[in-house]
């Protein structure tokens, strides 16, 4: 039965990463807590798209917040995330037609 939570835990965790706006999200927040408006400018998405995607993230446990005067700043709640979303990328990478191509 614990296995099958943990299937089930991990499931839900992956349909919360299952958006590539939230990875760029995510990967930015790896490197450094960032506020909403620096996440704006790095990513490049609008204000309101990285708010929604903030409060999805904060509602699955994977990133917390904290306050700093009038400023919000968000930051990853555990960095496996770091290590799971790196891993996924270089699986794809060594994956890819254009990486068999050239070994």
């Amino acid at each position: 039965m614990a296995a099958e939570a943990g299937l089930e835990a991990t499931a839900a965790l992956f349909k919360v990463l299952g958006s590539e706006s939230r990875l760029i999200l995510l990967r930015l927040l790896s490197n450094k807590p960032a506020t909403v408006s620096e996440l704006t400018g790095l990513s490049g998405m609008s204000q309101p798209l990285v708010s929604q995607h903030l409060k999805t993230l904060r509602q699955a446990g994977i990133i917390t917040v904290s306050r700093i005067g009038r400023e919000a700043e968000y930051q990853l709640a555990d960095h496996h995330i770091a290590h799971v979303i790196d891993d996924a990328i270089a699986h794809v990478i060594e994956d890819s037609p254009e990486e068999k191509e050239q070994s």
